[in-house]
């Protein structure tokens, strides 16, 4: 496995494999927290909770000790369907019956839902507990557990209540990745792939050389991880560049909320897909985008990812959903748009009749 450095900076650090346990052993002891919380769901409980503990205490007795004396564990069902505020209830009573105070740690262990749902309650218990992501799954290496986004969904709503707070420590542990199936591997690459379209065309034209996500060099994944540093690092608060990164996530989050709401099956970086090729397409019709550029992320990620079926009512209620989106002016849904690989355009109105033609792009 290759060495990567630490990516660190003034709100947060990023930390790799081995190395990363070792520092973060560190923060524990130096820390002395009385009482430390792993937050799972019953998958990573399952695959992923002894890899963490075993890695955590290895070589270092007084953090061995220390953690075996104060660890609480708490564990929600997986799923997007546990990442609302009945979970986060139930997780604020469990720390208030165990005497948690500010100066303890939540550990959240799990993917892009416990990232999420660990540091809204983290953040928002007695004003701010600290908290550690160790993210499980490839979308929440590249994504989800970076740049202190926190938050819940609320009815159909995704992502609607929520704060920004940063992690003090992201532990990305490539090993954790080979307890994915391809299905859930595949649905991180989509946040690569948008990676690489609002960065260069050089960056795409690598993301498409790799045709099997069982074999995604470790070394395009700290690309990626990389490329979104670079927007946060900048606008941590999404003001200006990293508004950047909502790209193929208007649509995508709000087919992400149709689908939760009626119960069909769907990841997030699945949504984000259908999102990238749809906003390609709204891109072209409102930018000059290159029409065939856009035919060829549609084809490439048409070759990841099944295709889904949209029938005229479910399109008209996706429209109906983004009328919450936290970009829009008003009731007006904004989109990130690209005028050309590398350079996104924010703050894009379309039409619920544009909007229709880009599912028809989709479908042919």
């Amino acid at each position: 496995m290759p060495i990567m450095n630490p990516i660190k900076k003034n709100k947060f650090s990023i930390l790799f494999n081995q190395d990363g346990y070792l520092e973060l052993s560190d923060y524990i002891k130096n820390n002395n927290f009385n009482k430390i919380l792993i937050l799972t769901d019953d998958n990573t409980k399952e695959n992923c909770l002894d890899i963490f503990i075993s890695s955590i205490t290895y070589k270092n007795d007084e953090v061995s000790k220390l953690i075996k004396s104060r660890l609480f564990y708490y564990s929600v069902k997986p799923g997007e369907n546990s990442k609302n505020i009945d979970s986060s209830i139930e997780i604020w009573k469990f720390l208030i019956h165990n005497r948690f105070k500010r100066s303890d740690l939540i550990i959240n262990l799990g993917g892009g839902m416990i990232t999420d749902l660990g540091g809204f309650v983290a953040s928002t218990f007695m004003r701010g507990i600290k908290f550690v992501n160790v993210p499980t799954t490839l979308l929440g290496m590249v994504d989800a557990s970076i740049g202190g986004k926190t938050g819940i969904d609320f009815r159909e709503i995704k992502n609607i209540i929520g704060v920004f707070e940063f992690a003090k420590i992201i532990l990305v542990d490539y090993r954790f990745l080979y307890t994915l199936n391809k299905r859930q591997k595949t649905a991180g690459y989509a946040e690569m792939i948008k990676h690489s379209l609002i960065s260069k065309k050089s960056e795409f034209d690598l993301i498409t050389k790799i045709n099997d996500v069982e074999n995604i060099p470790y070394e395009l994944i700290y690309q990626s991880i990389i490329a979104k540093v670079n927007i946060i690092d900048v606008d941590p608060f999404e003001f200006k560049i990293r508004k950047n990164l909502n790209y193929g996530h208007t649509l995508g989050h709000a087919i992400e909320s149709y689908f939760l709401s009626i119960g069909r099956d769907l990841l997030h970086g699945e949504a984000v897909a259908i999102g990238i090729i749809l906003e390609s397409y709204l891109s072209y019709l409102k930018t000059g985008f290159d029409y065939e550029i856009a035919n060829k992320i549609k084809s490439y990620i048409n070759t990841l990812f099944e295709i889904k079926k949209f029938s005229d009512s479910d399109i008209s209620e996706i429209i109906r959903l983004l009328k919450h989106d936290k970009k829009n002016s008003s009731d007006k849904p904004m989109f990130v748009l690209l005028e050309n690989m590398g350079k996104p355009l924010v703050n894009q109105a379309v039409t619920e009749k544009e909007i229709e033609d880009a599912f028809k792009f989709y479908r042919v």
